[in-house]
């Protein structure tokens, strides 16, 4: 009874923290299709092909994916399967690597906006002057999103510990149990040969006839 309530509180924990995953995703998602629109709506007034917005494309993908990461956390919190789990925070680790490599490449690199594609939409600069100006609120929502993150790999590591609930199987196939059933299968055990008698009690008169 502990082991599944302290299972329980652990997966309403990492669902808990995924959300807030999914929450930064959706937002990014948001902020992408607002860019998005602004960007069609100056294509359709200056009236040319310009190349793709490859800023505005990545915000974009990257909103769908922490999207995706949430239900799959989701997904893995609720059945606690191993390879759920394991899948789930190898991604995870693997996104925190990414992250720490880009932000140490924007701290340490004076020319860091060299390794980035030029951006015809002009959305990346104006992203860059947002987060220069705003940059404690930034900092305080990447952080978070961050200590979300680790926060999910540690529960889903104790979950995983946990393992899944199998007291749930147990219980059912206790209560399916057959003893109940017996005194009906002893009471047509008794009544048989009542009714097989007088076919014998026949049967042995023909033989003396």
């Amino acid at each position: 009874m502990a082991g599944r309530v302290v299972r329980s509180c652990v997966q309403t924990a990492l669902k808990a923290v995924n959300s807030v995953v999914g929450l930064a995703g959706m937002a990014v998602i948001l902020y992408a299709l607002w860019m998005l629109r602004a960007w069609y709506r100056e294509v359709a007034e200056l009236d040319k092909r310009l190349p793709v917005p490859w800023f505005i494309y990545t915000f974009l993908g990257l909103g769908i994916f922490l999207c995706l990461l949430t239900c799959s956390g989701h997904i893995a919190a609720e059945t606690a399967n191993d390879h759920c789990l394991s899948c789930y925070m190898f991604i995870i680790f693997v996104l925190i690597i990414l992250e720490g490599a880009i932000t140490v490449d924007v701290f340490l690199n004076s020319n860091w906006e060299e390794d980035f594609p030029d951006d015809p939409s002009g959305k990346f600069d104006i992203f860059k002057d947002f987060v220069r100006s705003n940059f404690e609120i930034c900092e305080w929502v990447g952080l978070s999103v961050v200590a979300a993150q680790v926060l999910s790999i540690i529960l889903g590591m104790v979950l995983r510990t946990l393992g899944p609930d199998r007291e749930i199987g147990y219980d059912s196939d206790d209560d399916a149990t057959v003893p109940a059933r017996l005194p009906f299968l002893r009471n047509q055990s008794q009544h048989a040969p009542d009714f097989v008698e007088p076919n014998l009690f026949h049967r042995s008169d023909s033989w003396k006839v």
